[in-house]
C-alpha cells in the first residue's frame, strides 16, 4: 500500500508538471516574439501618436473649434465650450499609456542593443508627445511618468520645467543620432532617413524656444543661436505620417464616412475670402446647394437650432483634401519653420530678414496645399492685408500662421494663444462668459487615481478650468 501510494504521488507530480508545461506552451503565441522589437514599437508609436494628434477628440471636438478652423452644424455643445472631466480623457490616456509606453521601451532597447539611433529617435518622439501634453494641459507628469515600478502616482512637473527638459532632451537626441551609424527600421515617418530626424529634433527645439520667448527671451535666443539653419526642416522635409487606404486611413476621413455635423468656420472662410486666398477651395468645399457666395462658413458656438437653420446643404463642408483616406497627419512643416525663423529675426534673436522669411513661409504653405503658380503667389503677397508689418510681427505672423496651420488643431491652438492673433470672437452662445478656452481640463481619472499630485498641480497652476492661462501664455 505504501509503495502504491508513493508511486501514485510521483506519477501525479509528473502529470501535473506535464499539464503545466502544456498550458504554458498553449499560452505562447507562435506568431509573436517574446522579446520586444524596436522596429515594430517604432511603427506603432508613430502611428498611434499621429492618430491621437490628428483624431477627433484633439482636433474636431476640441482645438479646431477653439481656433475656429471648423464649426458645428449639429450637436453644438462642444462648440459652445460645454465639456466635462471626461472630455479630454482620451488624449491623456492615449499619449501616456500608449505612445509614451512604447517610446520608453524603444529608448531602453536602443541602449540594450547598442544602437543610439533608436534611442535618439525615441527621444525626439517622446519630446514631441510631452510637448503636445504640456501645451494642452499645462503642468503634467514628466520626470516620474512611465515608471510604474517606482512611481504609481507620478508628480506633476511645472510647465516651465517640462519645456526646459524637452529642450535638453532634443539637444541630446540630435547629438545621439548618427546617419553613418546603425540603421533603424519601422520608421514610417522618414523611412529611416536619420538626417531628417536630426532636423526634426532641431525644429521641435526651435518651436519650444519660441514657446518660452515671452517668458524667457534670453534662453530662447540662446537655444536658437545653437541651431544651424541648414539643420532645420527644409523644402520636402515636412514631418508627417502619410496614411494609406482603409483600415490605415486618416482618422478624420474615417470619421466623415458616417458623420456630417461639422462645417468650415465662418472666421476662416471670411478671412480667406477677404484676402483672395487661393487656399479657400482647399480648406472648404462649395455649398451643395448653390449660394451666391459659393463658400459659406458657420459661426462658432451657435445653438443646435440656430446652426441647423443655416441649412446642411447651404454651408461649406471641410475641403475634400482633408477628408480623403490618404490625407497626411502633418506634424511640423517647412512653412512653420520659416515662420519661426521670421519671428526669431523680428525679435532680434537672429540677423536674418524677417520679411523675406515671412514671404517664404507663405509660399511654402501654398506649396504644401498644391498651389505653385508664381504669379498667383506674387499677387497674394503684394496685397496690403498680407504684406509683412514690421511694427507688429505678432499680427502678420500670427494671422498667416493661423491659416497655414489649418487642420493642425493642437499646434494652431498653442500658437494662437501665444501670438494672440488673429483676434477672434468667442462662441456666439458660449458658456464661458465671453471668454475662450485656454487649455484642456485634466481628465477625471487623475482625481480618482492620482489625487494628491492632481491637487498639487491645481494649487500651483490655478483652477482646473478651461479658462486658466498656462505659463507660456503671457499676453
Amino acid at each position: 500500500m505504501k509503495i502504491s501510494t508513493i508511486l501514485f504521488a510521483v506519477l501525479f507530480i509528473f502529470s501535473a508538471a506535464s499539464c503545466s508545461d502544456d498550458l504554458e506552451r498553449t499560452n505562447i503565441n507562435p506568431n509573436e516574439t517574446p522579446v520586444a522589437q524596436p522596429d515594430y514599437l517604432l511603427t506603432n508609436a508613430i502611428k498611434s501618436t499621429a492618430d491621437t494628434y490628428w483624431g477627433t477628440t484633439n482636433n474636431l471636438n476640441g482645438t479646431l473649434l477653439f481656433v475656429q478652423h471648423v464649426a458645428k452644424i449639429q450637436y453644438t455643445d462642444v462648440d459652445r465650450y460645454i465639456f466635462t472631466s471626461a472630455s479630454f480623457e482620451s488624449p491623456w490616456k492615449s499619449f501616456y499609456s500608449g505612445s509614451l509606453t512604447d517610446i520608453s521601451k524603444i529608448i531602453e532597447l536602443g541602449d540594450q542593443n547598442a544602437n543610439p539611433n533608436y534611442k535618439g529617435v525615441g527621444l525626439v518622439l517622446r519630446s514631441w508627445v510631452f510637448l503636445l501634453l504640456t501645451d494642452a494641459y499645462g503642468d503634467i507628469p514628466y520626470s516620474e511618468a512611465i515608471d510604474i515600478d517606482n512611481h504609481i502616482t507620478p508628480k506633476y512637473d511645472a510647465q516651465k520645467d517640462v519645456y526646459h527638459s524637452l529642450l535638453n532632451d532634443l539637444k541630446t537626441a540630435a547629438g545621439l543620432i548618427d546617419p553613418s551609424g546603425k540603421a533603424i527600421k519601422g520608421d514610417v515617418l522618414y523611412s529611416g532617413n536619420l538626417n531628417k530626424w536630426i532636423k526634426f529634433a532641431n525644429s521641435l527645439r526651435y518651436r519650444i524656444a519660441l514657446r518660452i520667448a515671452d517668458r524667457e527671451p534670453e534662453l530662447a535666443q540662446s537655444v536658437i543661436s545653437e541651431i544651424p539653419k541648414d539643420k532645420l526642416i527644409g523644402d520636402g522635409e515636412t514631418a508627417q505620417l502619410n496614411y494609406l487606404a482603409s483600415p490605415n486611413q486618416n482618422p478624420i476621413a474615417l470619421f466623415f464616412e458616417t458623420r456630417d455635423d461639422y462645417r468650415v468656420s465662418k472666421s476662416i472662410v471670411e478671412t480667406l475670402r477677404s484676402l483672395n486666398d487661393p487656399r479657400l477651395p482647399v480648406f472648404a468645399n462649395k455649398t451643395e446647394t448653390a449660394t451666391p457666395q459659393g463658400y459659406v462658413g458657420v459661426p462658432n458656438g451657435l445653438t443646435t437650432t440656430d446652426a441647423s437653420n443655416l441649412g446642411f446643404s447651404k454651408t461649406s463642408k471641410l475641403g475634400t483634401y482633408f477628408t480623403t483616406a490618404q490625407t497626411p497627419a502633418v506634424i511640423l512643416t517647412t512653412a512653420e519653420v520659416l515662420f519661426d525663423r521670421a519671428e526669431a529675426a523680428a525679435r532680434g534673436f537672429s540677423s536674418e530678414d524677417p520679411q523675406d522669411l515671412y514671404n517664404q513661409a507663405i509660399t511654402a504653405s501654398f506649396k504644401q496645399f498644391g498651389i505653385t503658380d508664381a504669379a498667383t503667389i506674387s499677387a497674394y503677397l503684394a496685397q496690403s492685408g498680407v504684406a509683412y508689418d514690421a511694427s507688429n510681427f505678432r499680427k502678420s505672423i500670427g494671422n498667416q500662421k493661423w491659416i497655414a496651420l489649418f487642420g493642425q488643431g493642437l499646434e494652431a491652438f498653442a500658437e494662437w494663444r501665444r501670438l494672440d492673433y488673429p483676434q477672434l470672437t468667442p462662441a456666439v452662445a458660449g458658456v464661458l462668459n465671453g471668454k475662450f478656452p485656454l487649455r484642456y481640463i485634466y481628465p477625471g481619472s487623475e482625481q480618482s487615481l492620482n489625487l494628491k499630485s492632481y491637487q498639487a498641480a491645481v494649487a500651483h497652476q490655478g483652477t482646473d478650468a478651461l479658462t486658466t492661462k498656462l505659463w507660456f501664455d503671457v499676453y
